[in-house]
């Protein structure tokens, strides 16, 4: 959960009221929150840096506040005193606004075609006349930040800019073009530097150096300028120092630039609508229309309302409460999302969600939050009534007795990751990539976890490389689960309870796994019959040395293979040692 640190006087003065620590816990646990943390820039400062480096901070008392991930409107002071104040029944919820400006020319930005190759898409808005004071433009910075490790994904997926548009003129171009011909004064700077300069020049700046990998390897880089080709942003890395906010800054242009359209509009319609308060017509955004590649044009923001009807007695059920249909409207409308009762009966309730809750994407949600307004703490204990016996799954239950027994037979049990690289199943086993019906991860953050597992022998095999220096043998065995594509799924996807084990020693050992399986199919009371029981079948497969490879058959069906390692699969895990090893599959056992 995403916690924010608000100063505690500002906060209650906009609450309009002082609260005790433990007052102001208890409303937060009653919305939902929980208050993490009492402290001060100093407290902190000395905790992290000691006593010395504390002198001089700030003794400001800061309230830490835990918030729900998806609740983006409550990453800061604005968002999170506004839905308490509704919660209090203080301030009914606002009614957000996207109008075109009053002078009739509506300000552009326009897509060029090259953006394609980076970052397609983008989104603006214009906050006019708004009233800065420095906490004010602290707290509007900080919800930037907050938005890009959050929803934006450390920039990787959306990046924000913020203007001074009384120093630009419109309209604004969103570019893609080669490091070498973008030049500007980046942000606080004095001198201007080309792409490249600045690609070197914030390589060691603690803050910027990260965002550097979105684009560093791209062919050209994205560039948003305005009519007098004055640099705005070179996103997601830096604004231009040009455009900079001020505490003097009345007019601000937000630019939103992405590769995921939904999430820049939601970070868009988030920013406008948490300070579009301090504008002289609170609550009011000027619309900005953006022109694509392909001609076609959008005004944002879209500061969207929908609805949605739910029947109370649903509500009620869900919940295990029992409130009367207006109660339930009540309730919903604390929680900003203003509600009303509508149908023949008045049993339905018809609740508006509004562009600041983006969260709520399904009735389940509404539900919940109906939950939270009530007070989880109110909810009345009591049995279900229904008369259901808990029972272990059959192959869970199976698993653990042959955990037991094969310990037992002398080996050891391991638990590898579910994910692995594609190396793993495909070159390192001698199979193909393409031969594999692997799950494949769509944005892996390391090469080690690339795909889920469709076979545990590699992670087992990795765990024997890890602790070769151990005294031979090594016998090891784990029973997981593998993940492999399947049509007959709706989710795509189909887990598999495998077994697998390895002898690992000077000699492979090729009679201890025959032996072990043997004792798994005693325990299993599975004969040794190719008719009613299980048989072996010479065969051949890439990961194990040719003539030394056998096949399970249980009932005519194959459900795994046991050999010698081959070689090579042996110097790929950096395995000096022969080892042998079965996997099979444990399902048709149940």
């Amino acid at each position: 959960m995403p916690t924010i640190g608000v100063k505690r006087d500002l906060l209650f003065e906009a609450l309009g009221r002082v609260y005790t620590v433990e007052e102001f816990e208890e409303l937060c646990f009653d919305y939902g929150l929980e208050l993490d943390e009492v402290t001060s820039e100093k407290i902190m400062l000395e905790k992290e840096q000691g006593s010395v480096k504390s002198e001089g901070a700030s003794e400001v008392i800061i309230y830490k506040v835990d918030v729900p991930a998806n609740r983006y409107d409550l990453l800061c002071l604005e968002g999170l005193a506004r839905a308490l104040l509704v919660f209090l029944k203080k301030l009914e919820a606002p009614r957000y606004t996207a109008v075109p400006p009053e002078s009739g020319l509506m300000q552009k930005l326009t897509i060029q075609p090259a953006t394609a190759q980076v970052r397609p898409h983008a989104v603006a808005a214009i906050l006019r006349n708004v009233q800065f004071t420095q906490e004010r433009y602290n707290s509007f910075i900080d919800l930037q930040d907050k938005l890009h490790h959050n929803i934006c994904r450390k920039r990787s997926l959306v990046a924000i800019g913020t203007h001074d548009l009384d120093t630009l003129q419109g309209p604004f171009i969103y570019d893609a073009q080669p490091p070498e011909e973008i030049k500007f004064v980046p942000l606080n700077q004095t001198k201007a530097y080309s792409a490249k300069e600045q690609m070197e020049l914030y390589s060691g700046d603690s803050h910027l150096k990260s965002y550097l990998p979105i684009i560093r390897d791209k062919p050209v880089y994205p560039v948003i300028y305005d009519s007098n080709d004055v640099v705005l942003s070179m996103p997601p890395i830096i604004n231009g120092d040009h455009s900079k906010i001020k505490l003097t800054t009345k007019n601000v242009f937000i630019e939103c630039t992405a590769t995921d359209q939904n999430k820049a509009k939601i970070v868009l319609d988030t920013v406008v609508t948490m300070f579009s308060q301090y504008c002289a017509q609170p609550y009011v955004v000027e619309q900005v229309e953006v022109v694509y590649p392909d001609g076609k044009s959008i005004v944002y923001p879209e500061l969207r309302y929908w609805h949605q009807e739910i029947p109370v007695e649903l509500i009620n059920k869900r919940i295990g409460i029992k409130e009367s249909n207006q109660k339930v409207a009540e309730l919903l409308t604390k929680m900003c999302l203003p509600s009303e009762l509508v149908g023949k009966k008045k049993d339905l309730v018809k609740v508006e969600i509004p562009p600041t809750r983006h969260d709520v994407i399904h009735a389940c949600d509404v539900i919940e939050d109906v939950a939270v307004a009530h007070g989880f703490n109110n909810i009345t204990e009591r049995i279900p009534p229904v008369s259901t016996i808990g029972n272990q799954f059959a192959i869970n239950k199976l698993t653990d007795l042959l955990r037991v027994d094969i310990a037992a037979a002398g080996f050891t049990e391991v638990l590898t990751f579910a994910l692995c690289s594609r190396e793993d199943v495909s070159e390192k086993v001698r199979h193909k990539i393409e031969d594999i019906p692997a799950v494949h991860i769509a944005n892996p953050k390391t090469a080690e976890f690339q795909i889920a597992r469709t076979s545990l022998l590699p992670g087992v095999l990795k765990t024997i490389s890890c602790n070769r220096k151990m005294p031979l043998p090594m016998r090891l065995f784990e029973i997981s689960d593998i993940v492999v594509k399947s049509r007959e799924k709706d989710v795509g996807a189909q887990n598999h309870r495998h077994l697998c084990a390895v002898h690992y020693n000077k000699s492979p050992g090729f009679e201890i796994i025959h032996g072990l399986i043997d004792r798994v199919m005693q325990l299993l009371q599975v004969p040794f019959s190719k008719e009613d029981g299980y048989h072996l079948k010479a065969s051949e497969n890439p990961t194990f040395f040719p003539g030394r490879c056998a096949e399970l058959i249980l009932r005519g069906e194959s459900i795994g293979h046991f050999g010698v390692i081959h070689p090579e699969v042996l110097s790929k895990f950096e395995l000096p040692n022969l080892c042998a090893a079965v996997e099979l599959t444990i399902q048709p056992f149940l």
